[in-house]
């Protein structure tokens, strides 16, 4: 999925992130109440910097979440998971189908054949993989979609502070008097 960015969902996003958007393609996922989640950033940056992470977690509940499973051991765990060949062969179909989206927004040769969260051998960023399964969607990242089934944050539950939403979002997530 590839929403366009908003104005809103631009400053939202630089308030998840405490930086200025760059490069923003749009949006990837978004949190049960709409607030951008993944962002989907250009593969050459304004600057020109090559940016190989095409898929960027940007909501602080997701990533605190995703930073929580690095710390526990899962990631070590689901390195182990790729001692199966089938699962393997899933995230590598997850690395070339991360390279496939990414391609048509521009070939950039100092990345090419780079993904990110170390596909397709490694497991090495649980942010990245998790984002990469939100915006593809179940079933295109074996290992991101397991992240996701393991942490303590859902996508289809609301879990953003109420400055990362607008004054209307605020009141219409408030709780009942």
């Amino acid at each position: 999925m590839l929403d366009p960015a908003t104005d809103r969902d631009l400053e939202i996003m630089a308030a998840q992130l405490g930086r200025t958007m760059r490069g923003v393609l749009g949006i990837g996922a978004r949190c049960a109440c709409g607030a951008p989640t993944v962002v989907v950033t250009s593969p050459r940056l304004p600057d020109g910097t090559p940016f190989p992470t095409f898929y960027y977690l940007t909501h602080p509940a997701a990533a605190a979440a995703a930073s929580r499973l690095e710390a526990d051991g899962t990631m070590a765990a689901l390195q182990e998971r790729l001692d199966d060949p089938a699962v393997a062969d899933a995230y590598a179909a997850a690395h070339a189908a991360y390279l496939a989206d990414r391609e048509p927004h521009g070939h950039v040769e100092e990345i090419a054949g780079i993904s990110a969260g170390g596909m397709p051998t490694r497991v090495k960023c649980l942010h990245a993989v998790i984002a990469h399964a939100l915006a593809a969607g179940p079933g295109v990242n074996l290992i991101g979609d397991e992240a996701l089934a393991l942490a303590d944050w859902s996508p289809e539950v609301c879990a953003c502070q109420p400055d990362a939403r607008g004054s209307a979002d605020r009141e219409a997530h408030a709780e009942p008097r």
